[in-house]
């Protein structure tokens, strides 16, 4: 039973951040300081939970899991939650259930590794699966919910589309649910600054600098219906400069 406290998603946030980090201490500075930074301020993580866009248990496929921060998130709001810590009016965030993330960068898989499937005190190893490799030619495992955050533009149209359909196809029939959120090409200045801090972001952390293949909403809307997926837009900007939506694509 949780505790009704008054609603401070700012601070709840910040407080979930912290707490997720501490998986990351054995793992280095780097990652125990990334983690804290990036959960601390992109509001999708926040509002996975809010909206309750996780069930119970599912089987989570994330493609880009980078150094699987969707882990630490979801362990450190469960365990607030089962301590009795817990805002009024919030959903009870999810139990793990079983995760396999799949990520492009060995450096960045070694960092989620480590901190959840190397060390026997992490006791996720069964429940954990970290995959090296690029999405677009590894199988994928059979799923409850996928989540793509901010991959997609990364490769073209024609990759766009092959990865969507395999993710359908992974997906528990009828009842499976695509979290993926893109840039809005169509929202001018926000898109473009969203843009450019991507590009520095993701020359700071040693990639080369990709051509990206990005799209209107509408387009990413019509893409996801040819796929037989419903699809609600969720803006997922909030307390950024970024034209980013979440859309949750449900079959």
């Amino acid at each position: 039973m949780s505790a009704s406290l008054p609603y401070d998603g700012d601070a709840c946030r910040r407080t979930l951040a912290r707490d997720a980090a501490e998986w990351y201490r054995p793992s280095g500075l780097f990652a125990h300081r990334f983690a804290r930074g990036k959960l601390g301020g992109d509001p999708a993580y926040i509002g996975l939970i809010e909206r309750k866009l996780i069930a119970d248990n599912a089987r989570i496929l994330d493609l880009g899991c980078g150094q699987a921060l969707l882990v630490a998130w979801l362990l450190a709001a469960r365990a607030r939650y089962d301590d009795g810590i817990w805002p009024s009016g919030w959903p009870a965030p999810p139990n793990l259930g079983t995760f396999t993330g799949i990520e492009l960068m060995q450096s960045d898989i070694y960092r989620a590794r480590y901190a959840f499937g190397d060390r026997p005190s992490s006791a996720l190893g069964d429940r954990v699966t970290l995959i090296a490799g690029d999405i677009r030619n590894v199988a994928f495992a059979a799923a409850d919910t996928a989540v793509i955050l901010d991959v997609l533009h990364y490769m073209d149209a024609s990759d766009q589309m092959s990865v969507l359909e395999r993710v359908r196809d992974a997906l528990r029939p009828s009842r499976g649910t695509l979290l993926v959120r893109v840039g809005d090409a169509s929202a001018g200045l926000p898109f473009n600054v969203s843009v450019w801090v991507d590009r520095t972001v993701t020359f700071v952390r040693g990639h080369r600098l990709p051509k990206m293949h990005c799209r209107p909403l509408s387009e990413w809307k019509t893409a996801l219906q040819s796929l037989g997926f419903s699809v609600e837009a969720i803006p997922m900007s909030a307390g950024t400069p970024f034209a980013n939506v979440l859309l949750a694509a449900r079959l």
